[in-house]
């Protein structure tokens, strides 16, 4: 099949290559590429002949968001609505990724699929924007929502976490009143591979399952890749950051289990993966 990934350099992007070389696949990234111009996109997937476009370019920069509103609303909704137009156009299938921030954070469960977002951050509202473009613009779509990722390559809190550990010091701390799904891009590029040979729309969750602070998160971390510091809880007000952190991003994957499919793997079970696989 032939597959466009847009911000195919990035993190996820990456995986996505390794995971999806059996298929004829065209990266859309800058320079070459920009989603903000509907020109440059529209002229990459026409010129691929796409089948199924991979949208993973975003601004995920969640304080410099804050800072630069702007260019978040023009990489994250036009950038988005641009690539679905240049679907629309193509005939291409859209598979869309997006965030646990689209929504308060606030709520005392995890967030399934048919819950009202609220995001309190520039980037959740820009990027809710560009999930409500892609709607309004390419019907044959898939949005994927995904949170807390780590992958080859990073960067990404893990890589921070193993980056510190090897580092002599004081102990280092991490919040513990903030939790989600950590989730892997091994994990999800597994998924998204399945999807496209599936005819699946509208909106599904992708984190891993089972939840963790982002204390718990660096303690397993630490568990698997020893290091010469030691873990200390703390509190999100310690660590005051221009964009609020959601307390809660755990995502339900209702959908998933509504349409049959099988359960996205343990978080735990993807660490033990990645570390064995990828962590030197």
């Amino acid at each position: 099949m032939r597959i466009v990934i847009t911000g195919g350099n990035g993190m996820l992007g990456r995986t996505l290559q390794r995971r999806l070389s059996g298929h004829e696949l065209f990266v859309a990234d800058l320079p070459q590429v920009d989603i903000t111009n509907l020109s440059s996109i529209s002229g990459a997937v026409e010129q691929a002949k796409a089948e199924v476009v991979i949208h993973c370019a975003a601004m995920t920069a969640v304080d410099r968001c804050e800072t630069e509103a702007d260019l978040a609303y023009k990489i994250n909704s036009v950038g988005s609505a641009n690539v679905a137009i240049a679907c629309q156009r193509a005939g291409a299938r859209l598979i869309a990724l997006s965030t646990d921030y689209v929504f308060a954070g606030d709520l005392s469960r995890p967030y399934h699929e048919w819950d009202a977002t609220g995001p309190r951050t520039v980037y959740g509202a820009s990027k809710l924007a560009g999930e409500e473009a892609i709607r309004a613009h390419c019907p044959d779509h898939a949005i994927l929502r995904i949170a807390w990722l780590y992958g080859p390559g990073g960067p990404s809190f893990l890589h921070t976490m193993l980056k510190l550990a090897a580092e002599a010091g004081a102990p280092l701390k991490v919040v513990n009143d903030q939790v989600g799904n950590p989730t892997s891009t091994d994990a999800v590029a597994d998924r998204i591979a399945e999807f496209i040979d599936l005819p699946l729309a509208g909106t599904l969750h992708l984190t891993c399952e089972g939840e963790a602070s982002w204390f718990d998160f660096a303690r397993e971390i630490f568990a698997q890749r020893p290091g010469k510091r030691n873990l200390l809880p703390c509190a999100t007000a310690e660590y005051p950051r221009p964009a609020p952190r959601p307390a809660n991003s755990r995502l339900e994957k209702r959908a998933l289990r509504l349409h049959g499919l099988k359960p996205m793997p343990d978080w735990r079970e993807t660490l033990r993966r990645y570390v064995r696989e990828h962590a030197s």
